[in-house]
């Protein structure tokens, strides 16, 4: 049997998921920003609010099809057929204002996080690092949002930049900016301090190695783990025993760890160069060996975004051809996502031991969508289920341990169909890793 709200709200749902971000608390959240209808009519906002979140988990429909797969489930109740334009002036009047206010909510490690990779020695593993996603071209989107100039002249699409704060260990949203691309990812990083604090290490690419962005976060309480470019002047104070050395990197005292890390596969041996800074001076308590490793960590958060991008998006253009509307849009699509995450790492954690990379978020995606065509699972019965179908869904088809594997850097989407350099080795080969820590490339 079908449980949902009565009324005018009963398409007021996300199936399963609603269960996460509850009829109450959209509520608040309208009541919060004042959004709140002054009558109900057919679409007050909590369904708006849904709808929106809907039209994250079904992005390649029109809002006419997303109502109609909020409804599918509802047969037998009276609901109202909207037309495009009503939808898209309850769309404008919400604005953005209750969205970003879930996702200020919502945002944050999974609640009694205790997952494997989510921590290393008492410090919650995160990540920054930013992207760009495809808006509409339309005069409004133009204004704010710029086209990348390319090798054919210039992009079919104006861009923004996203910046997120991960937690590695279940790629949940710690924090997220955005905006135009005339602004650099260092640019927006400080805004991502509000949410960083002791107990915490942030692990940076070199593009974030400046030494103003790397105080600013140690000024926090956390600390951090970021790579440099091999041929960076940090001066030699002392040598520690673990082959790291003591440094300054401005005002701050860092540790700087030089590295050779050979790939070996069945088709050859590639070696690399590395050298990472970080702010754990003590080389007994964080040996430099360990820290090598944990930068691999960094990449959890290029997995959260092919899951934004690829698995929800599957490389579409965002929808929303105003500023306010890609506020909106944007805000949505990062609630969406932490639902699915949240209700990955729910599942996760009613079987101790179990690394939440083996959950495969297309399968939670899909068996979420599946659950908002039914209508099912809405509101939460007398027997708390913390896995709930998503969960069982999940862990039903874990997928394996992670392998070491590697593949070519490759264009997968690339701007000519004609293959211009010659066939490419699109292979995934299995991969051992040796790792030297090396103490004569003293600047």
């Amino acid at each position: 049997m079908v449980v949902v709200a009565e009324g005018a709200f009963a398409p007021g749902h996300l199936g399963e998921l609603t269960r996460l971000v509850p009829f109450e608390m959209v509520d608040e959240a309208l009541a919060a920003v004042g959004r709140v209808q002054a009558r109900v009519r057919d679409l007050p906002s909590r369904v708006v609010v849904y709808l929106l979140l809907a039209g994250c988990l079904f992005p390649e429909l029109g809002w006419r099809q997303v109502w109609q797969r909020l409804t599918a489930g509802l047969e037998g109740l009276p609901v109202a057929t909207p037309t495009p334009s009503a939808l898209s002036q309850a769309r404008r009047r919400i604005g953005a204002e209750p969205l970003r206010w879930l996702f200020d909510l919502l945002r944050g490690p999974a609640a009694g996080i205790a997952t494997r990779g989510a921590w290393w020695r008492g410090l919650l593993v995160c990540a920054i690092d930013g992207t760009t996603m495809a808006v509409p071209d339309s005069p409004a989107n133009q204004a704010v949002y710029l086209k990348h100039r390319c090798n054919n002249g210039g992009a079919g699409y104006p861009a923004l930049r996203l910046l997120v704060l991960v937690s590695c260990g279940t790629r949940t949203i710690l924090d997220a900016v955005f905006g135009p691309t005339t602004d650099g990812e260092t640019t927006y990083a400080p805004r991502l301090l509000r949410s960083l604090g002791e107990g915490m290490i942030v692990l940076l690419d070199r593009n974030f190695a400046a030494r103003t962005l790397v105080a600013a976060i140690a000024a926090t309480g956390a600390h951090v783990l970021v790579r440099a470019k091999n041929g960076r002047v940090l001066p030699v104070l002392s040598r520690r025993a673990d082959g790291s050395y003591a440094s300054m990197l401005g005002p701050i005292p860092v540790r700087v760890i030089d590295c050779e890390i050979t790939i070996t596969t069945g088709a050859g041996r590639r070696t690399g160069l590395y050298r990472l800074v970080t702010t754990l001076t003590d080389h007994r308590t964080h040996p430099a060996a360990e820290l090598i490793k944990l930068y691999h960590e960094r990449w959890e958060i290029e997995t959260a975004y092919l899951e934004i991008k690829s698995s929800i998006l599957d490389g579409r253009v965002l929808r929303a051809r105003t500023p306010t509307g890609v506020d909106q849009e944007i805000h949505a699509l990062l609630v969406t996502y932490q639902l699915l995450r949240l209700a990955m790492a729910d599942a996760t954690s009613t079987r101790p031991g179990t690394d939440p990379d083996r959950a495969s978020f297309t399968i939670a995606l899909h068996t979420a969508r599946d659950l908002v065509i039914q209508a099912a699972g809405i509101i939460t019965g007398t027997v708390i289920d913390l896995a709930g179908t998503i969960g069982r869904h999940v862990l039903a088809d874990l997928m394996p341990d992670r392998r070491i594997r590697t593949r070519p850097r490759i264009v997968k989407r690339a701007i000519s169909k004609y293959n211009a350099k010659g066939p490419i080795d699109r292979t995934s080969y299995k991969a051992t890793i040796s790792i030297d820590i090396l103490t004569t490339l003293d600047p």
